[in-house]
């Protein structure tokens, strides 16, 4: 009788309950990693789309001069990088929250960041080409 007296009678602080419950530490570089990539992205989205609609008509080659110039080649480059930071971070938070078998959400999170990863690595492999052999 003593022990389920002392579980429903808890004199602490609801403070000093919380205590050790979890870590509110990484949640917040979380919420601003996904702020700044969304900043970032809503800045160079008029660039790009002014870039695509410049180049409506344009044959390949015309294309490739564009974009192999570095006023071009950086920003596309930044936009490549921030789209796809940008969507791990958004795609992780979903999975986070609606998944909660958890060898499923760990196999997603992985797949998610692996996809990430190899379209942003793709992405970049194509600039450079286009960039360094124009």
């Amino acid at each position: 009788m003593s022990d389920s007296w002392s579980t429903v009678r808890d004199f602490r602080t609801p403070v000093a309950r919380a205590r050790g419950l979890g870590s509110a530490k990484s949640g917040t570089g979380h919420f601003w990693h996904q702020r700044l990539s969304a900043i970032f992205l809503a800045a160079l989205t008029p660039w790009i789309l002014g870039m695509l609609v410049a180049l409506a008509g344009a044959d390949i080659g015309h294309a490739f001069t564009t974009l192999g110039k570095p006023i071009n080649a950086i920003p596309m480059t930044l936009f490549v990088l921030s789209l796809f930071w940008h969507a791990k971070l958004g795609l992780q938070v979903v999975i986070e929250d609606y998944i909660h078998h958890r060898p499923t959400e760990i196999f997603l999170q992985v797949f998610v960041s692996f996809v990430c990863a190899l379209g942003a690595l793709t992405s970049l492999y194509a600039l450079a080409r286009i960039a360094l052999l124009n």
